[in-house]
């Protein structure tokens, strides 16, 4: 439905290592600085845009109900320091609906744009949280993710959360994984999850004090 995905638009998870917050303009610029890397070019498959056109990327995102994104920040600099967002950015991951017969399929994307952030476990916390979202909030039940081929690192942390090679395409050079969210699996998650908390947005971002009148 078309509200469906606006559902994280307030949501803020917090984990160990990550924090999960909703893709707004303020994350814009640092977003868009990451993305002129050719590295994370080559990975995500993605042009290079004008800050302009990312601004106008962020806004149907954040309006697209197919769609669900999060930004990836620092749990503990987030946390510890009060740093503004846009300082402890990480990463993103997403989750589409990409077949309209099945709403119960999710494809998963994680991106860790920082390099000193890779291999730290990062990026399993932040793609473990976004599957528990979506079975718990979305009703998924199936996942895939499509990944180069080039990229051992991300298929590898795909595997150790379960996932099977389904697939390559050649053409694309991509793997398709899959993982279906049987009772087990699904318990195994929630467990793994346990330790996130939910929150609001707006909430955290007003200054001490407003709440109360």
């Amino acid at each position: 439905g078309a509200e469906a995905m606006k559902i994280n638009q307030n949501t803020v998870l917090q984990g160990q290592r990550v924090t999960l917050v909703p893709y707004t303009s303020a994350h814009v610029p640092r977003y868009h600085e990451w993305m002129q890397s050719e590295e994370l070019q080559r990975l995500t498959a993605s042009e290079p845009l004008s800050l302009e056109q990312e601004y106008e990327m962020q806004r149907s995102w954040r309006d697209d109900a197919d769609k669900c994104t999060f930004i990836v920040l620092d749990t503990e600099r987030w946390s510890g320091q009060a740093c503004a967002d846009e300082d402890c950015m990480v990463g993103d991951v997403n989750l589409f609906l990409t077949d309209t017969e099945d709403p119960t399929l999710g494809e998963i994307e994680i991106m860790i744009a920082e390099p000193s952030y890779r291999g730290r476990g990062f990026g399993k916390e932040a793609t473990l949280m976004m599957m528990s979202y979506g079975v718990r909030n979305l009703g998924i039940t199936t996942f895939e993710a499509k990944i180069g081929q080039e990229n051992e690192a991300s298929i590898c942390m795909f595997k150790k959360l379960h996932f099977k090679e389904v697939a390559v395409n050649s053409v694309f050079q991509e793997v398709t994984l899959r993982l279906d969210v049987s009772d087990q699996e699904r318990r195994w998650l929630l467990e793994q999850m346990d330790h996130v908390e939910e929150k609001g947005y707006v909430e955290l971002k007003l200054p001490a004090g407003v709440l109360e009148t």
